[in-house]
């Protein structure tokens, strides 16, 4: 082992020193600065003794070197001798050189000190905000709904952390949201999955956190990682909502995240939407006005005043609200049996256009006998679906659709994929056969004779990117569009998309229903972030079981028609088991933003309902 020199001890120990940042940088030249003036001095007195004239002590002689170091411009008006000039010109060129660092290290520490505040490192002071952490196109939806829902407080905040450049998030915000009305959006950089990073939040003041599922390979483990990182994380944090991507990972997350988070499978939600949507014209419309804040919203509200009646009654309670089931002590159950007691442990679930509309009626609404139509169910008949398309969630929806349909139901599967049509052993009611062909080539959809079919799901292709997948699923649209148009024939199609951008596209298309699966999932964690209570509510909606949402025809309850009110409707609806919620008017159902669905009308409002339109229920099959 060498024996180490001072010089290289010394070059170290100034290497170490250097390293230290602009602070340290700065006090070297000080030092340098310092041994300058004191040499420009000592060889001023040297060399030209008793210059300039007038000057008599050091300390004159100190502070016209200073001057010189400087304000090297100053030598332009120096006189004196040859030795004088020589050493004052020296000592301005030092100082030149000297002031010209001075000045790149301060604009260099400057511009690292802002590029730091540009990032956003400060702790976030806010008490009762929402905090997202991660990054997806879900955090626009997220924001948008609860800017809306916190539009009546006085102050709300919503914190935002992710690893993307704070500026860039603030601006894709105010471009892509719009108005954030009185809500502030706090971004910070940094990362989730990081307890310094976390404690940038103020988790312990936050009143809820939504975990997003980011894009690209594997987003769950990142998600798993981040509630491991809240998880460890000391002290207490608010509930937790999280979104996963694949189904496969739920028992990862819920053993990672803990008893407080509620975890939303992103995969079986769209799943099971895309399938209730392909059965019921119309169904996605209905949830998404129920998911978000515009229009009807779901509410939970303990009946005082209703305890010791039965469900069957309570229908009739509210003016502007309606009551769609109870939240018992055993779980939530939609559509309870009409002789259902409410006690006073239960809670009634009611969808109302704002919390203030949730107040009994002053009397009892007016209800027509005479229009009341006590029409029989018409029985099931096997149904023929067409599955245009593959992607990884369409096994679990043929899984979906074989629970709803009847027994000697045919699924048509037809696409190009390499996986389509595998993984479907075990099916009860369905029977599946499965044909390549390109979907977006027209001669191609006439062989599958889609006529025959009473629905059609059109799936995004997986092996494409969400804009390209989307720019074939809208080229297969169109030409069932115009062969619907050509040839008379009449299908629902439900169709899945990536960009709420495409839809308004979309729209020319006429298709029935078009589920864009991330604005779902946004506006499903928006909702439970606000009240993680509704879990239950969205689950069982979105479940086969028990009671579900159907459009059925307005024949069946009431005389077409005739003007009645909605209170008649509820009542019709009421005698058959059912819980009526609302109404399709056809000729409007190919208007945006809601499709001709009008979802919790005034008890006394006037409607006449036709042929073609439909009353909106709760009930079973």
């Amino acid at each position: 082992m060498s024996k180490v020199t001072f010089r290289e001890r010394a070059r170290y120990w100034f290497d170490n020193t250097m390293s230290k940042g602009t602070a340290s940088l700065i006090g070297w030249l000080a030092v340098v600065s310092v041994g300058l003036i004191v040499l420009v001095t000592v060889l001023t007195l040297w060399l030209a003794p008793g210059e300039p004239e007038g000057v008599s002590n050091v300390g004159e002689v100190l502070w016209i070197a200073l001057m010189h170091a400087l304000n090297p411009g100053r030598i332009a008006g120096d006189k004196g001798s040859i030795a004088y000039m020589t050493v004052m010109f020296a000592g301005s060129l030092g100082g030149l050189f000297i002031v010209s660092m001075l000045v790149g290290l301060l604009a260099n520490g400057l511009k690292e000190k802002v590029d730091r505040l540009r990032r956003g490192r400060s702790r976030v002071v806010e008490s009762g905000h929402t905090v997202v952490l991660g990054w997806s196109d879900q955090v626009f939806t997220i924001v948008s709904e609860l800017v809306k829902a916190q539009s009546s407080q006085k102050r709300s905040a919503i914190a935002i952390l992710a690893e993307r450049d704070k500026l860039d998030m603030e601006e894709q915000i105010r471009e892509t949201v719009g108005d954030l009305g009185k809500t502030r959006v706090v971004c910070r950089t940094g990362r989730p999955t990081e307890p310094r990073d976390l404690a940038l939040m103020n988790l312990a003041g936050a009143a809820s956190v939504v975990v997003l599922s980011p894009e690209g390979e594997d987003p769950d483990a990142h998600v798993i990682k981040i509630l491991l990182a809240l998880a460890k994380r000391k002290g207490a944090h608010p509930p937790v909502v999280a979104a996963l991507a694949s189904s496969r990972n739920i028992a990862a997350a819920r053993l990672a995240g803990g008893e407080e988070v509620h975890l939303v499978d992103s995969d079986d939600t769209a799943s099971r939407l895309i399938v209730q949507s392909s059965r019921q014209s119309g169904m996605s419309v209905v949830c998404m006005d129920l998911l978000n804040f515009d229009g009807g919203e779901i509410y939970l509200r303990t009946p005082k005043k209703l305890v010791g009646i039965t469900y069957g009654e309570a229908l009739h309670a509210y003016q502007t609200a309606s009551a769609i089931g109870l939240r018992r002590p055993s779980g939530v159950v939609l559509n309870p049996p009409m002789d259902t007691v409410i006690n006073a442990d239960d809670q009634i679930i009611v969808i109302a256009y704002d919390d203030s509309h949730v107040r009994l009626a002053a009397g009892k609404h007016a209800v027509d006998e005479g229009a009341i139509v006590m029409a029989e169910s018409e029985p099931l008949e096997p149904e023929r679906t067409l599955l245009l398309n593959w992607n990884g969630r369409a096994e679990q929806i043929i899984r979906y659709l074989d629970g709803y349909v009847s027994p000697g139901a045919v699924l048509e599967v037809a696409a190009d994929h390499p996986k389509a049509g595998t993984n479907l052993a075990g099916l009860r009611n369905l029977t599946v056969n499965v044909k390549d062909c390109d979907t977006t080539d027209r001669f191609a959809l006439e062989s599958l004779g889609v006529g025959l079919f009473q629905h059609v799901i059109v799936l995004s292709d997986d092996r494409f990117d969400a804009r390209h997948s989307d720019t074939r699923t809208l080229m297969t649209l169109l030409q069932l569009r115009d062969m619907q148009s050509t040839l008379g024939e009449h299908y629902s199609i439900v169709s899945e998309m990536h960009d709420e951008n495409n839809r308004a596209l979309a729209e020319v298309t006429e298709a029935d229903d078009i589920v864009i699966s991330d604005t779902v999932i946004g506006l499903l964690l928006a909702q439970l972030a606000e009240n993680r209570h509704l879990a239950d509510v969205f689950a069982y909606l979105f479940d086969s079981r028990g009671s579900e949402i159907y459009p059925r025809p307005a024949a069946s309850y009431v005389k077409t028609g005739t003007k009645v009110t909605f209170s008649t409707v509820v009542e019709a609806a009421r005698r058959r088991g059912e819980t009526a919620i609302g109404y399709r008017d056809s000729q409007a159902r190919n208007d945006p933003p809601h499709y001709g669905i009008v979802l919790n009308p005034d008890k006394s409002e006037v409607v006449v309902l036709g042929e073609r339109d439909s009353v909106i229920v709760l009930a079973e099959r």
